[in-house]
């Protein structure tokens, strides 16, 4: 479900995408085709000067509307190419529509133009810029490669600390640790599982799961969950119905407390913290807080009437 749901995230981010760039076509909102004045000042390289241009003359090119009070200038850099052709390049304070063509024309931060008039001996050349289309149809795809690369570059960077920490609960599975640690938690696990026999699989499998949830191990421990919901649905009396047993259990499951949230830590490497386990302390505390609440609030609501008729309705 969880997958349509993104698809169709997309699928809206592309359509409005779409029709934004097609209403910006319509209304010209870049000025296609129309040139404006680049005033000329001193030269700074060969073939370079620093230029400049006002607010007035930028409305008139991005809208075709002219606005003589505002005179604001803008700071540029222009570059000549050839006789037909150059290049601009905003500095600072430039309007956000034409950082917005900066954008349209790669990363270089270069706006290629033509020349359309020269004046230069008088400091005035006219230019235009390519033809500027499908700007958010650009972001959007863009968005979506980064995003791409981002989670491959996480997942990656999950492999090295999810390998070890699999490996360890193997390795202590296997050495019995876990049984050890099952035999010191039986006094917690009985009197929040008193309905379920003390030997039975599902205590193994709801350790298991408790075990990784409190090493941060999501993936690992979602195994364990299911295989501890499956014996626990064999001693369910009324199938499709949620026992008291189950219930506590994913509540303990969701909110366990967690020491080492190593995926949390895992990931913030990945993506470059300074500092990724500093989340340690109050990871530890938050969780601490919200099993404690998850906990008592399934023993409480299990005991109202309203829960214990549902599920004689349900028998």
């Amino acid at each position: 479900m969880l997958n349509y749901v993104w698809l169709g995230l997309v699928v809206i981010g592309i359509l409005t995408a779409a029709g934004r760039d097609l209403y910006d076509s319509i209304e010209n909102v870049y000025g296609n085709e129309r040139s404006f004045p680049v005033h000329i000042e001193e030269q700074t390289g060969p073939g370079e000067w620093n230029a400049w241009c006002t607010a007035n003359e930028l409305q008139r090119k991005f809208s075709g509307i002219e606005n003589t009070e505002d005179t604001t200038r803008f700071v540029l850099s222009f570059a000549r190419q050839s006789s037909t052709a150059g290049v601009l390049r905003p500095e600072s304070g430039a309007p956000a529509i034409l950082l917005t063509v900066q954008e349209s024309f790669g990363d270089n931060g270069s706006i290629p133009c033509r020349i359309t008039s020269d004046s230069s001996r008088t400091g005035l050349v006219y230019v235009s810029f390519s033809p500027i289309r499908f700007v958010y149809l650009k972001r959007v795809t863009n968005a979506a490669l980064d995003a791409a690369a981002l989670a491959v570059k996480i997942a990656l960077g999950l492999i090295g600390i999810m390998a070890l920490w699999l490996g360890v609960m193997k390795v202590a599975e296997e050495a019995g640790i876990i049984a050890i640690i099952a035999r010191a938690v039986r006094p917690i696990t009985t009197r929040l599982f008193s309905d379920i026999p003390e030997d039975h699989p599902a205590i193994g499998a709801m350790i298991m799961n408790i075990s990784a949830n409190m090493l941060g191990l999501g993936n690992a421990a979602t195994p364990f969950g299911l295989k501890a919901m499956e014996e626990l649905d064999k001693l369910n009396k009324h199938a499709g119905t949620a026992t008291n047993a189950m219930v506590t259990f994913l509540a303990l499951n969701t909110s366990c407390v967690t020491l080492v949230p190593a995926t949390a830590i895992a990931v913030r490497a990945a993506t470059g913290s300074s500092d990724p386990a500093i989340i340690i302390g109050t990871t530890f505390l938050t969780s601490l807080v919200a099993t404690v609440f998850a906990v008592v609030f399934a023993k409480v609501f299990q005991r109202l009437s309203v829960f214990r008729v549902r599920e004689k309705e349900a028998s």
